[in-house]
């Protein structure tokens, strides 16, 4: 294939992308405005990403701390594009068999026994019980075989979690949309599903996988900003209560803790205060309900008390 008809191809499949997708997300500004219809609030930059991430076919790498929004783009994703989503959760030890695929064996074993019982066992096949009919489909082999005419969102979360093995078995997928299973063949997909992959950066991905991915560094948001997120995930939280709840993490943010809160702690502080009827932060209500915001008993302890009125000084006294 010529330079020139390479990328004629290329462009038919961007354009058959786009058309697969809804109007709303064929513009920088409409993918900023579906997102935002859906709770979430995408800087141009990262609205911007994604876009071109749709545009081109690409899988898109999320990285950022724990809490920042990575996995929640890819559900808001899939809404906007009103597709479901296939997600893969990695971690130490995940294998082909649970990513991928597996063979049922009881129903091989059952199809050997009708086998048997027709006296047909000695002419059988291998393809007899190694069929499509016999796979069970794993959330990556679910993705590239979607047949409803809309691919999905595949969400492979916190991949820095998986073995570097695993790392390395996603190349093909990435690459070519496509896996072999070697009693049946090479399994390509349709249309390619729009992938989205997270790190928390616990260790480095490798170069050959972000190669094969655009990428996007998603940062805590600034006090305005969450202030917008809290605002709209949680529209029913007093103006004052929002921005409370976020001048507090936002200076948590800036303690030596083991794990300091994300915005999904600060939802869930300002709903949880919401449903025992507070309108604004007080000392006692604070020392309560950190729980919510804190998830290490070192960083409670370190936190309540005058620590906590102290931030919540700081807190109260923004404007």
């Amino acid at each position: 294939m010529t330079d020139q008809s390479a990328a004629a191809a290329a462009a038919a499949t961007r354009h058959a992308s786009r058309e697969d997708r809804p109007e709303s997300t064929r513009s920088i500004e409409g993918i900023a405005d579906v997102f935002r219809s859906h709770g979430y609030i995408a800087e141009r930059s990262l609205a911007t990403t994604v876009f071109l991430a749709l545009e081109l076919g690409r899988p898109l790498l999320l990285e950022g701390e724990a809490g920042v929004g990575k996995t929640e783009l890819a559900k808001v994703l899939a809404k906007s594009l009103d597709t479901r989503l296939i997600r893969l959760q990695c971690y130490e030890g995940l294998d082909v068999n649970t990513a991928v695929y597996e063979w049922n064996y009881p129903r091989q074993m059952l199809e050997i026994r009708l086998l048997e019982a027709r006296g047909e066992i000695a002419k059988a096949s291998a393809h007899d019980i190694f069929g499509s009919e016999f796979l069970l489909k794993r959330p990556l082999l679910q993705a590239l075989e979607a047949e409803d005419g809309n691919p999905p969102v595949l969400l492979i979360d916190e991949i820095d979690r998986a073995d570097e093995e695993f790392e390395a078995y996603l190349l093909e997928i990435l690459s070519d949309f496509q896996v072999t299973v070697p009693e049946i063949g090479t399994i390509k997909a349709r249309k390619a599903p729009r992938v989205i992959l997270t790190s928390n950066r616990t260790r480095e991905v490798h170069d050959a996988l972000k190669r094969r991915c655009l990428y996007h560094w998603i940062d805590y948001p600034t006090a305005t900003k969450e202030f917008e997120i809290v605002s709209t995930r949680v529209p029913d939280a007093p103006a004052r209560l929002a921005r409370e709840v976020v001048s507090f993490v936002h200076r948590l943010r800036t303690a030596d803790l083991t794990k300091v809160p994300g915005v999904a702690e600060t939802l869930d502080w300002a709903a949880a205060l919401l449903s025992l009827g507070a309108a604004e932060l007080a000392p006692d209500t604070v020392d309560e309900t950190l729980g919510v915001v804190l998830k290490y008993e070192e960083d409670i302890r370190q936190v309540r008390g005058n620590v906590a009125r102290q931030y919540l000084a700081e807190a109260t006294a923004q404007p």
